[in-house]
C-alpha cells in the first residue's frame, strides 16, 4: 500500500491531464497553477487560524480546564496532538476500552472536563448527500440494523476557547450496506427516508449526543461520519430548523482494526463493494493536521462489540466562518417525503473550504 501524504501532489497530477478544470465558484475556471496555489493558501489560512486561537490559552476558562486536567488521572494512551500526520494518527489505537467506563449517562464534565486543546478542526468536503431541515433529535437509528454507536462531540469556539453553546449540529451516515437516506440518487434510500440523520443543539458545554449505528462503506470511501455546524439557525415548531450559516464541515474516521472487525459482522459483511482503507481514501488527507487527529476515541460498551460503541471527540471551530458555498444540500426534508434541490452544485461538495488539512 502506498500512502500519498499530499493531496496537492495528487491533484496536480490529475490536473495535468486537463488544461482547464472547473474548480471553485460557478463560472470561475482554474488551471493547474491556480489550483495548486489555492492548496498552498489553504495551509496558510490554517496556520493563521491556529496562531490566533493560541491567544485563548491564558483565558480564565481555559486555565480552569487545565487545572482539572492536572487533577484528573491520565489514561495510558498517546494524546492526539502528539501525532504529526494522518499516517501516524492512523497507526495509533484509539480504543480506550478498559481505560474509561463511559456510557450515555456519563456527565459531560467527566468526558470533556479536562479538554484544553482548543485546536481548530480542519474543514472537509461535504459530500453529495446533505439533506436540509432534518429532524432535531438525538436517536437517529429508526430501527436500522448495525452495531450501536453512541456519539458525543464537544464543539469549542476557537475565537474564545469557550464551548460553542447553542449551535446546531447536523450529522448523517450511510447504513451498514452503504446506502444513504433522504436522497433520490440510484441505490440510496430515497426521498421518503430519514434514517441515520438528525440535528442537535449544543448544550452549555458545547456538547451534542447522537444514538446511531457504526457506518457502513461504499465505493471509494473509508467509513466516515458527517458533521455540519450551523450558527444562527432557528428551530421551527415542527421539530426541524431553518436559516443560519454553515461554520464548519467535517468527517470523523475510525480505526482500521475497528472497521475490519465491524465489517466482518452481519449485515456489514453482506456488502460486496470492496473496502477502501483510511490511507487510500481521498478525503482523510483533508481531515488531519499536525495538531488535529480525525480519529475519535472509543470504548466497547460492556467490553464487547455486541453491546455497542461509545465514541467521543472534541472539535474546534470558528463560529464566524461562513462556508455555505461548500455545503449545498441535495434535498430538503418535508412531511411525507423530501424533494430534490434543482440548483444542487456537485462541484461545490467535491472540495473543502480553505481551512482543510
Amino acid at each position: 500500500m502506498v500512502f500519498v501524504p499530499s493531496i496537492a501532489v495528487t491533484l496536480t497530477a490529475a490536473l495535468s491531464l486537463t488544461p482547464v478544470f472547473v474548480f471553485g465558484h460557478p463560472g470561475e475556471k482554474y488551471g493547474k497553477r491556480e489550483a495548486v496555489e489555492e492548496m498552498d493558501r489553504a495551509h496558510v489560512v490554517s496556520t493563521m487560524n491556529r496562531r490566533a486561537l493560541e491567544s485563548c490559552q491564558n483565558s480564565p476558562a481555559v486555565k480552569a480546564r487545565k487545572e482539572r486536567a492536572k487533577a484528573k488521572p491520565k489514561a495510558p494512551w498517546l494524546h492526539r496532538r502528539d501525532a504529526a500526520s494522518l499516517e501516524k494518527y492512523a497507526a495509533l489505537s484509539h480504543d480506550q476500552t478498559g481505560s474509561y467506563d463511559f456510557n450515555k449517562d456519563t456527565p459531560n464534565s467527566d468526558i470533556f472536563g479536562s479538554n484544553t486543546s482548543c485546536i481548530l478542526t480542519p474543514d472537509n468536503a461535504n459530500g453529495p448527500y446533505f439533506v436540509y431541515q432534518e429532524h432535531i433529535r438525538s436517536d437517529i437509528t429508526e430501527g436500522v440494523v448495525g452495531i450501536p454507536l453512541h456519539l458525543e462531540v464537544q464543539f469549542v469556539d476557537v475565537q474564545t476557547c469557550a464551548p460553542a453553546e447553542g449551535i446546531l449540529i447536523d450529522t448523517w451516515s450511510c447504513n451498514a450496506t452503504g446506502a444513504y437516506s433522504g436522497v433520490s440518487a440510484r441505490g440510496e434510500g430515497g426521498l421518503g427516508t430519514t434514517y441515520l440523520r438528525g440535528v442537535q443543539q449544543a448544550d452549555a458545554d458545547g456538547v451534542v449526543s447522537f444514538d446511531t449505528i457504526f457506518p457502513g462503506h461504499y465505493q471509494g470511501r473509508a467509513t466516515h461520519q458527517h458533521l455540519i455546524a450551523h450558527v444562527g439557525a432557528k428551530i421551527l415548531p415542527n421539530g426541524t430548523y431553518t436559516g443560519g450559516t454553515v461554520a464548519h464541515l467535517s468527517q470523523l474516521f475510525f480505526d482500521q482494526p475497528l472497521r475490519d472487525t465491524v465489517e466482518a459482522t452481519a449485515p456489514y459483511s453482506t456488502n460486496p463493494i470492496p473496502h477502501t482503507t483510511n490511507l487510500d481514501d481521498w478525503f482523510t488527507g483533508y481531515a488531519a493536521t499536525p495538531d488535529y487527529d480525525p480519529f475519535p476515541n472509543y470504548i466497547m460498551l460492556g467490553g464487547s462489540l455486541d453491546d455497542g460503541l461509545f465514541v467521543w471527540a472534541e472539535l474546534g471551530l470558528n463560529t464566524s466562518s461562513n462556508w455555505d458555498y461548500y455545503a449545498p444540500y441535495a434535498s430538503t426534508w418535508k412531511e411525507g417525503g423530501g424533494y430534490d434541490n434543482p440548483d444542487f452544485d456537485f462541484m461545490a461538495v467535491a472540495f473543502p473550504p480553505p481551512t482543510h488539512g
